[in-house]
């Protein structure tokens, strides 16, 4: 398995975000002193409550230069947000500032609110971003120029500076349990990745068709497929539940917008499951209006908290229920204070990892 520190890079009550993101510097150079294969962020707009984390290239350099190996990226880059010159000129750079440690994330954007003041479509952002892949290898070729012809990407004769230290260019990720894009991705050589909202026991028929098809496109390699929720060690269960359990319960309260009483709260998470309800997903649709209830998110083994026996035996039934090989953990939730904080990754990384590390779920 692999192992990633996951970061919305969560809005803290009493620090500046000059002082969150110093707090993040320290739990990456602990990861990657502990051996964690990666570190991501996401990319949020427009919402001071929740993330503070809107540049996930400048999160890649300013981790970069404070660590050695880990590698560092995105997950992901909100693709119709950005112009595709420009985002392809800062993956490039990027590659080359960490010595070839990036890892690309490209994600549409789930939020229609952060789509009108980038003046982006928010209809097309499927089509846009899947496109950008092909717009992305011709962009990067040692010819003197490229063009591309796309129904949304429209250049001539174009050469950038600077091309990735990782050619043909760095591994590519988009997060996705839509079957349609999940095929494109198996096709194209794109990992994938899932969230706690999707149960797993629904995610992996889709999943296991995905390495079906990356096997008949012919790819020499596995694909890695990630998992992400909240995680939380320490030395024995009860101790991790006590700490730990609240924040963790709290920790996606920043999803529901402008949500100013347990009433309007309820009706936001209501609005969110009718969503996943059209879409034809009821296990996320339950998952959405059960967020923040401790006892439901136990229950359903939802959120991974415990001792380092207890994690690691949870996250390896996981890993074989869910299909996936690499844990995206949101260490960093709530209001942990620091010292819980970096305590359960140390744990995590000592006692969590080297009991999984050879193990392969596929």
């Amino acid at each position: 398995m692999k192992f990633a520190h996951f970061a919305h890079v969560w809005g803290k009550p009493g620090l500046t975000p000059a002082q969150r993101y110093h707090q993040l510097w320290r739990e990456l150079e602990l990861c990657d002193e502990l051996g964690f294969d990666y570190g991501f962020c996401v990319e949020h707009h427009f919402r001071p409550d929740e993330s503070w984390s809107s540049a996930p290239g400048l999160y890649a350099v300013g981790a970069g230069a404070r660590t050695k190996r880990i590698r560092l990226g995105g997950m992901g880059h909100v693709v119709p947000l950005h112009h595709p010159l420009r985002l392809v000129e800062e993956i490039a750079v990027t590659d080359q500032m960490l010595d070839g440690r990036l890892e690309v994330g490209l994600v549409p954007g789930i939020s229609p609110q952060n789509f009108p003041p980038f003046s982006a479509d928010y209809k097309q952002r499927r089509e846009i971003t899947l496109e950008f892949v092909s717009f992305l290898r011709a962009a990067f070729t040692d010819a003197p120029s490229f063009s591309f012809e796309g129904k949304h990407h429209h250049f001539k004769n174009v050469k950038l500076a600077v091309n990735p230290v990782q050619r043909p260019h760095p591994p590519l990720w988009i997060e996705t349990r839509d079957p349609a894009t999940l095929e494109f991705c198996a096709r194209e050589g794109i990992n994938v990745g899932y969230f706690l909202v999707y149960p797993r026991e629904e995610a992996a028929p889709r999943y296991r068709k995905y390495l079906e098809q990356w096997r008949a496109a012919g790819h020499k390699h596995k694909p890695h497929i990630a998992y992400s929720t909240v995680v939380y060690v320490d030395e024995t269960d009860e101790k991790a539940l006590s700490v730990a359990l609240h924040d963790a319960s709290q920790a996606y309260r920043g999803f529901f917008r402008d949500a100013s009483s347990p009433e309007d709260l309820k009706a936001a998470q209501n609005e969110h499951a009718v969503m996943f309800d059209e879409r034809g997903e009821p296990g996320a649709a339950e998952a959405m209006r059960n967020l923040l209830d401790p006892q439901w998110l136990l229950k359903n083994d939802r959120i991974l908290i415990g001792s380092p026996e207890t994690v690691a035996k949870k996250l390896k039934a996981y890993a074989t229920e869910g299909v996936f090989d690499t844990f995206f953990g949101e260490f960093n939730f709530g209001n942990l204070a620091e010292d819980d904080l970096l305590r359960s990754i140390r744990l995590f990384g000592t006692e969590v990892i080297p009991r999984l590390k050879d193990f392969e779920p596929y």
